[in-house]
C-alpha cells in the first residue's frame, strides 16, 4: 500500500474550503445561542422539572461546583449501571461490568477521554451504550463548551463577578447545537452505510452452510456524537476502523469533518461575543496552521518513515485501512490527535515511530489545533495571554488583553495551567516506568515500550483516549493511574479557567493606547503560534527523545 500525495491534498483542501465555508454561519449561531436570553419550551421545562433558575448568573466558585457535582454524579451513576448490567434490558448474557473497568470507563466517559480498557462488544450491551455512554458523550462534549464560553463571557464582560449559569449553558448547549448536528450527521452516516439497528448480534447461514455472526446496534447515533463530540469512543472494539461504524471512504472523511466542525467554528463564536472578530480570526489562523502543518507532517511521515522492513513488505500494511489506502489513516490520525476525539481508523501502534511521534506531539500541544469542543478554544485563549504577557515585556508595558490587564493572579493561573497536563503526563510516567512489574503491561521492548507508556499517559491527561494498542491497561494499576489522569487532567485546568474567568470578570476595561500591544493579525499570530510550539518543545522534548526520537533515528 502506497501513500498517494495528490489525494492526500485533495482531501486537505476539501476539509479546508468546507469548514472555512461554515466558520462563520455556525460560530454565529454558536454566539446566539449563549447570548439568547429566551428560553424553549422543553428548557423551561427542564428548568421547572430541575428547580433551576435560568435568569441566576452564578459567581465562578458557583459555576465550577456545579461542573464537578454534575461531573462526580454522572461518574457514579454510570459506574454503578454498568456494574448492575445484568440487570438491565438490553444485556442480554452479559454480566456486570468489571469494577476496575467499570470504574475507568466512567470517568474515561464523563472526562470526555473515552479510553476504552474493555472490548464493547463482548462486555456492554445496547442500554449502557445508548443510555449512558452515548448521553456521557453529549454532557462531556457540552461541559468543554460552557467553560469555554464562561472564560469569554469573563472577557467581555466588566466590574461582575457573574459568568452565566451553568445549568442554563449546558441545556442550551445539549438541546441547541449537540442534538441538532449529530441528528443530522447521523442520518448521513446511515444514508453512508453506516449500522443503526436495535440486534446485539445477528447469525447468517450462508450459502456454503457456515453461520457467520454479524454484530448490530444503534451504531450511526453513537458515532455521530461519538466525532461530533470529540469523544471517540467506538461502539466496536476496532472503532473508526470496523467496517460497521466507517464503511467507505466518504464516511472516512465525513467523520474527520465532524472532529473538526466545532471547534472550528468556536473562535468566530468568541470574536463575536467579545465584540472584535479579529480577535477570532486570529485564534483561527493559529489553529488553522497548527493543524494543516501537523497533518501534513503526518503526512510526510507515514509516506517516508516505514522503515526497511516495511518498505521490503511492500508499503504500509499491518494496522492500516486496507479498503482506503494511507492517506484516510494519516489525515484521520493527526486530526483526532489534534482534537480530544481518540477515535481511530488506523492502529496508531502500527504507525512508523516518527509518525507516532507526531500524533503524541499533537496531544502534548494541549490539542489547540482546533483542539476539543471548548476546551481548543480556552487552551489556545491561555496561551493568547501568556503571549500578550511575552509580548508586554519586550516593549516595557504592562500586558493587556482585550482592555484587562494580565496582573501577577491571572499569569499565575495561566502558568499553572499550562503546567497541570505536562506535570501528570511526566510525574505518571516516570512512577510506571520505575515501579518493578508495572512495565509488564506493554509487553514491547526498548524505546518503544517507552513510547507506548508515555502515549498511554499523554493521552489520559490530554483526554484524548486513543492508545498504542501493545499497551494493557484493564488491570489495576493502570486503570487507577489512567483513570487518575483523566480526572486531574479535565478538572484542574476547568478550575484554573474559570477562575481566570472570574478574575478577568471583575475588572474594568481600559481604553487602548499608542503602547497596547494588539492581539490580532499576522504578528501576534506569530507569536502565539511559536509560544505554543515551543512551550510543548521545552516542556516534553527529553521525554520524546526517549521514545519515538529514539526508536525513528535506530530505523
Amino acid at each position: 500500500m502506497t501513500f498517494n500525495t495528490a489525494s492526500f491534498v485533495v482531501q486537505l483542501a476539501a476539509l479546508l474550503i468546507v469548514l472555512a465555508a461554515l466558520h462563520k454561519p455556525l460560530g454565529t449561531y454558536l454566539a446566539r445561542v449563549f447570548e439568547g436570553q429566551k428560553s424553549s419550551p422543553p428548557e423551561r421545562l427542564i428548568y421547572r422539572l430541575a428547580g433551576i433558575d435560568a435568569g441566576a448568573d452564578q459567581t465562578w466558585p458557583v459555576y465550577l461546583r456545579s461542573v464537578l457535582a454534575f461531573s462526580v454524579v454522572s461518574i457514579l451513576v454510570v459506574f454503578g449501571l454498568q456494574r448492575a448490567q445484568d440487570l438491565l434490558p438490553g444485556a442480554g448474557s452479559l454480566t456486570g461490568v468489571d469494577p476496575w473497568v467499570a470504574m475507568n470507563t466512567a470517568i474515561s466517559f464523563v472526562t470526555n477521554t473515552n479510553w476504552q480498557t474493555y472490548v464493547p462488544e463482548t462486555t456492554v450491551g445496547i442500554f449502557v451504550q445508548m443510555t449512558l455512554l452515548a448521553v456521557q458523550n453529549f454532557l462531556s462534549a457540552a461541559v468543554g463548551i460552557v467553560v469555554a464560553v464562561a472564560l469569554i463571557r469573563g472577557i467581555a464582560r466588566t466590574t461582575t463577578d457573574r459568568l452565566g449559569n451553568f445549568w442554563v449553558d449546558m441545556t442550551r448547549t445539549s438541546l441547541r447545537v449537540l442534538l441538532p448536528l449529530a441528528f443530522a450527521g447521523a442520518i448521513v452516516m446511515v444514508l453512508g452505510g453506516v449500522v443503526q439497528n436495535f440486534w446485539s448480534a445477528d447469525v447468517v447461514n450462508q450459502a456454503s452452510g457456515v453461520s457467520q455472526v454479524i454484530p448490530g446496534g444503534p451504531v450511526a447515533s453513537q458515532e455521530a456524537i461519538k466525532v461530533l463530540g470529540t469523544n471517540g469512543g467506538g461502539y466496536f472494539n476496532a472503532n473508526s476502523a470496523h467496517p460497521l461504524e466507517n464503511p467507505n471512504a466518504f464516511i472516512s472523511l465525513f467523520q474527520v469533518f465532524l472532529i473538526l466542525l466545532i471547534p472550528s467554528a468556536l473562535p468566530y463564536a468568541y470574536g463575536r461575543m467579545v465584540g472584535n472578530q479579529k480577535q477570532g480570526f486570529t485564534v483561527a489562523a493559529v489553529m488553522g496552521t497548527l493543524w494543516l502543518a501537523s497533518t501534513a507532517l503526518m503526512g510526510w511521515a507515514v509516506s517516508a518513515g516505514q522503515g526497511t522492513a516495511t518498505a521490503a513488505a511492500g508499503g504500509l500494511g499491518e494496522g492500516f485501512e486496507q479498503r482506503f489506502g494511507a492517506v484516510p489513516s494519516a489525515i484521520f490520525a493527526a486530526s483526532t490527535t489534534l482534537t480530544s476525539t481518540g477515535a481511530v481508523n488506523v492502529a496508531h501502534d502500527s504507525l512508523p515511530p516518527l509518525a507516532g511521534g507526531v500524533a503524541m506531539v499533537n496531544m502534548m500541544f494541549g490539542e489547540v489545533a482546533p483542539g476539543g469542543t471548548g476546551s481548543g478554544l480556552y487552551g489556545m485563549l491561555i496561551l493568547s495571554i501568556i503571549s500578550v504577557f511575552i509580548a508586554g515585556l519586550m516593549v516595557g508595558r504592562t500586558p493587556e488583553y482585550l482592555g484587562k490587564k494580565i496582573g501577577p493572579t491571572e499569569m499565575k493561573i495561566a502558568a499553572l495551567y499550562i503546567l497541570v497536563t505536562p506535570t501528570l503526563v511526566l510525574v505518571l510516567a516516570g512512577i510506571t516506568v520505575l515501579l518493578p512489574g508495572s512495565m509488564s503491561n506493554a509487553p514491547a521492548t526498548g524505546p518503544h515500550q517507552f513510547s507506548e507508556v508515555l502515549y498511554a499517559f499523554t493521552s489520559g491527561a490530554n483526554n484524548n483516549g486513543s492508545a498504542f494498542g501493545g499497551i494493557t491497561s484493564s488491570g489495576p494499576y493502570l486503570s487507577v493511574m489512567l483513570g487518575l489522569a483523566m480526572l486531574l487532567g479535565r478538572f484542574l485546568p476547568i478550575v484554573l479557567v474559570l477562575a481566570l474567568a472570574g478574575s478577568l470578570a471583575r475588572q474594568r476595561k481600559i481604553p487602548a493606547s499608542a503602547g497596547t500591544v494588539p492581539t490580532h493579525g499576522p504578528l501576534f499570530g506569530s507569536l502565539l503560534l511559536g509560544v505554543t510550539v515551543i512551550l510543548t518543545a521545552l516542556s516534553y522534548f527529553p521525554a520524546l527523545a526517549l521514545g519515538p526520537l529514539a526508536e525513528g533515528l535506530l530505523k
